[in-house]
């Protein structure tokens, strides 16, 4: 946001594009402020100066194949104290990411074809009720065996989890397994009221899915 006001604010002016951003014109001056003088940076930011170096050296030094969890065990040893979330923020800032071994797991496979529902949310994850709006979703998690599949339903009224899985193979049927829990323990009552939104994955169009949502 701050590179984006320094990018047009020749053009536009620094209130105008405020007014249209998320962004106080104080605290867009406070950064210009920060930047000629880093005694004013908060402690956090001014910890992070002096770990970025150790971060992106860190990880040159071991050919820029290491992961957040490499780099940081590796400061440790170094006699650097650096939480890993820390270490895992600094990287995503730097655009720093380790070699994910193997082949890529690929989760969502979608048949163009297929016809699939028209989308009632327009990215607004959010219900004025429980059983309003659940999401459904699943991810893959690196075993010692190998990747187990985790599918999962979201009541987005309180963020919570209200029905999952694990399997080892990605097949329609686990994640159907997922939703049948969600309804056993919610028991949603809201005829016509319960809107359930899942991506474009081949699991999540399939006949079987479908029809029990019907």
């Amino acid at each position: 946001m701050i590179a984006f006001i320094d990018d047009h604010r020749e053009a536009y002016g620094v209130e105008p594009i405020c007014r249209v951003l998320p962004i106080a014109p104080s605290s867009y001056f406070e950064r210009l402020a920060q930047r000629k003088d880093p005694d004013r940076l908060s402690a956090r930011a001014k910890r992070d100066l002096e770990l970025k170096p150790e971060v992106e050296r860190v990880f040159a030094e071991n050919y820029e194949v290491y992961g957040v969890r490499k780099v940081w065990r590796q400061m440790r040893r170094e006699g650097i104290t650096v939480a890993r979330c820390t270490v895992e923020r600094l990287m995503r800032g730097l655009g720093l990411q380790g070699i994910i071994r193997g082949k890529p797991v690929r989760t969502t496979v979608s048949d163009k074809a297929a016809p699939c529902p028209l989308d009632h949310v327009n990215r607004q994850f959010r219900a004025p009720a429980p059983n309003r709006l659940w999401v459904s979703d699943f991810t893959d998690v690196a075993t010692w065996q190998g990747f187990v599949y985790v599918a999962f339903v979201i009541d987005t009224y309180a963020r919570r989890i209200v029905g999952w899985r694990a399997s080892r193979t990605a097949h329609a049927s686990f994640v159907l397994d997922a939703l049948e829990q969600a309804i056993h323990d919610r028991r949603p009552v809201h005829r016509g009221g319960l809107v359930h939104h899942s991506d474009r994955g081949s699991q999540y169009i399939s006949i079987k899915y479908t029809e029990r949502l019907a």
